[in-house]
């Protein structure tokens, strides 16, 4: 039987093993034909020679990402022993950084690797879409990227908008003017602003119109230009709302599209405008479309198993 000693040198063995040793479980699920014995700040490996040559190619890409970001947690660990080159869970040094300094000093940052992947294509084209389930900080990301963008002066307004979908709910049933009635339903948008601008200033925003919340509706025959633009549950699009959105686009514009094609809440038989989008705009220089998995949920670790669990029922029916 051959055997591989690897030496952790300047990195913490009890960070990098995980509390209980749960990163060092993980890795003897990955490879269960490899027998791994952690001590001190040494990992022993004894089995067949070529899946230790794979062990050790793998634990190093985990070394060098521990090494980079000071960080270790399953869903790295999971990205990285599935991952083909480093270059599919590893993005630039830069987008990787904090986005926005955000109230009471929370640093929001991209926090896996496809929300890194997210940044960088953001920053490389105008339009993005972000697709994938609940959790994966699509519209959060998208948030942070709009109010970097604000703040660095290099967009003058922010627009957030959503299909005025919801499951089974009838804006017209909801109480009070037509503000109150849509706070409810933008709720998740007003969140994540308020992590990221101190209350009295985003109140200013929006009574200014520097920051616009509204349903997809009122962006008919407006067109948007110096903004930087989300328009979030795009899976409940129909054909004709989503061709109205994507060609309201003007001068120095950032569009971003977040959705979760398994969460589609439009009447039966109508073809969702994000699942077509994305059919048809694939091709399109400028474009950039990142797809999110469960890897990349950062909720409570339960939403993962939820996620995971539900998509087995589904493949079934």
């Amino acid at each position: 039987m051959n055997e591989i000693v690897i030496e952790l040198s300047e990195i913490n063995p009890r960070e990098f093993f995980g509390q209980g040793n749960e990163h060092i479980e993980l890795l003897k699920k990955y490879f269960p034909k490899l027998k791994i014995v952690a001590r001190g700040n040494k990992i022993k490996v004894f089995g067949d020679e070529e899946m230790l040559e794979e062990f050790d190619e793998r634990i190093t890409m985990l070394m060098d990402h521990f090494g980079k970001y000071n960080k270790l947690d399953e869903n790295v660990i999971e990205r990285v022993l599935t991952s083909e080159k480093s270059s599919d869970y590893q993005t630039s040094a830069e987008s990787g950084e904090v986005l926005v300094h955000g109230v009471g000093g929370r640093l929001v940052k991209a926090q896996t690797a496809n929300q890194r992947i997210l940044v960088e294509l953001m920053r490389k084209n105008d339009m993005v879409f972000a697709i994938g389930p609940a959790g994966t900080g699509k519209t959060y990301t998208g948030v942070a990227l709009a109010v970097k963008a604000l703040k660095e002066k290099q967009v003058r307004r922010i627009i957030l908008t959503r299909p005025a979908v919801e499951a089974g709910e009838n804006l017209g049933f909801l109480p009070g003017d037509l503000k109150e009635k849509l706070d409810p339903y933008m709720q998740p948008l007003y969140d994540a602003l308020r992590d990221m601008i101190p209350q009295e200033r985003l109140d200013s925003f929006i009574e200014k119109g520097v920051i616009q919340i509204a349903p997809l509706a009122f962006m008919r025959g407006r067109t948007l230009d110096n903004a930087f633009v989300i328009l979030d549950e795009a899976q409940n699009t129909t054909h004709a709302q989503m061709k109205m959105f994507l060609t309201r686009m003007g001068k120095s514009a950032k569009f971003m599209i977040t959705g979760d094609p398994g969460q589609i809440d439009l009447p039966r038989r109508t073809i969702s405008g994000l699942k077509e989008a994305l059919l048809v705009l694939k091709e399109v220089k400028g474009v950039g479309i990142i797809y999110l998995d469960d890897k990349d949920v950062i909720r409570h670790r339960l939403v993962k198993k939820i996620i995971s669990a539900y998509k087995e029922i589904e493949h079934t029916e």
